[in-house]
């Protein structure tokens, strides 16, 4: 049984521990993040300005966010091929109920994440009770709702949002300097006060605990990290709505499957599914609600797509999306062979994505060299994964 089921507290002796056994954690993507920073930075000094940090931030907020509906059918050993058509389909669903059949704004996003999940439900339904693999029912999906996509735009082929409006908005909105330092307060306190009750419980119940001081510096680690992204960011436009959007995605999905019955029965199910079935666990339904989560996180994502671009057209969706989004998932740490991975897998597998992309734009460097990188680092990953699995089984 996985250290996440049984909920043992994360320690530097187990740590340590892990390390012994092949899993490195998500130590190989910070050491990457930092390798990056100081690469790109020596060759060009505007790689670290406030300005270029900011536009990374908002370039990542619609990949991360598919990313994270990744994450969720790789816990169970499964794969997602659809997640950028899905995208790109409810994004222009959004659109035409809003600019077109004049929807109010709130309600267009509504439908376009209740498609995303009807969507998923009907990919889960054809894995569960028609027995068909993953990649067989998404690959279809990625073309049947391409297509669908296609016959929506086929008058016109782009249909512009108004760059005032409410959707627009929300990548052109910029939190002011005392309302981001409350929520960055708000955040360590919270995550401090969280840690210090479930502490507390587990001396109750007699389980094993975290060190007091352990708590306390992740706390102090957590509170450096963001009084430092706030005091960058507001020294270009402030902190971007966006990142607020796809930041409050990550806790809550990791709240999700770190402290609810779904969580624990998801990495159960990726773990053994024979195993969970006879321990009592109804994996079909896990199946389906984690193709539903990955479906209708993938239109939120679609959405904030098309409020950075404030339009739709025949591409959204498309090119490299997807492929982006699972190499965000698997960058970040996620494991391709199921139960093993984070909500935060997604932010730190695209924080190397789009950092890697953005040093190389700013050095003018051809976009055949990014992907050549970026499959390089994806291989790596892979690689690192597969090493960690055998090091566990040893």
């Amino acid at each position: 049984m996985t250290d996440t089921l049984v909920r043992r507290p994360y320690t530097p002796k187990v740590a340590v521990e892990r390390l012994r056994q092949g899993d490195v954690g998500a130590w190989p993507v910070v050491g990457g993040l930092i390798a990056i920073a100081i690469v790109f930075s020596t060759l060009n000094d505007r790689f670290l300005s406030p300005e270029n940090l900011t536009n990374l931030v908002l370039q990542m907020a619609a990949t991360g966010t598919i990313a994270l509906g990744i994450i969720m059918v790789l816990l169970l050993g499964e794969i997602d091929l659809s997640a950028g058509s899905v995208s790109g389909l409810c994004a222009t669903i959004m659109t035409i109920v809003h600019v077109k059949q004049g929807w109010n704004p709130l309600l267009a996003i509504l439908l376009a994440l209740a498609v995303g999940a009807a969507i998923g439900f009907l990919h889960g339904l054809m894995l569960t009770k028609l027995r068909m693999p993953s990649f067989v029912v998404t690959l279809a999906g990625l073309m049947g709702w391409l297509g669908l996509l296609l016959y929506l735009l086929r008058q016109g082929g782009t249909i512009n949002l108004p760059f005032t409006g409410f959707i627009s908005k929300l990548s052109d909105t910029w939190l002011p300097g005392w309302l981001a330092w409350t929520l960055a307060a708000a955040l360590v306190a919270g995550s401090a006060g969280a840690s210090l009750v479930v502490r507390r419980l587990r001396l109750v119940a007699g389980l094993p605990v975290t060190p007091l001081w352990w708590s306390l510096a992740k706390a102090g680690g957590l509170a450096v990290l963001l009084a430092a992204a706030v005091i960058v960011m507001s020294a270009d436009r402030g902190v971007p709505l966006l990142l607020i959007i796809f930041g409050t995605l990550v806790v809550l999905l990791d709240l999700m499957l770190r402290h609810t019955t779904f969580g624990r029965h998801l990495y159960a199910v990726g773990g053994n599914a024979e195993a969970a079935r006879r321990a009592g666990i109804n994996v079909t339904r896990i199946r389906i609600l984690a193709f539903m989560l990955a479906s209708t996180l993938a239109a939120a994502g679609g959405i904030l797509a098309a409020s950075r671009l404030s339009a739709v057209n025949q591409g959204s969706g498309g090119s490299d999306i997807l492929l982006m989004a699972i190499a965000t998932a698997v960058i970040g740490g996620t494991s391709l062979f199921g139960g093993r991975g984070r909500a935060y897998d997604a932010l730190l597998g695209v924080l190397v994505i789009q950092a890697i992309s953005n040093g190389m734009y700013l050095l003018s460097v051809d976009s055949s060299v990014r992907f050549m990188v970026t499959a390089a680092v994806l291989a790596l990953a892979v690689a690192i994964d597969s090493l960690a699995r055998r090091g566990a089984a040893r």
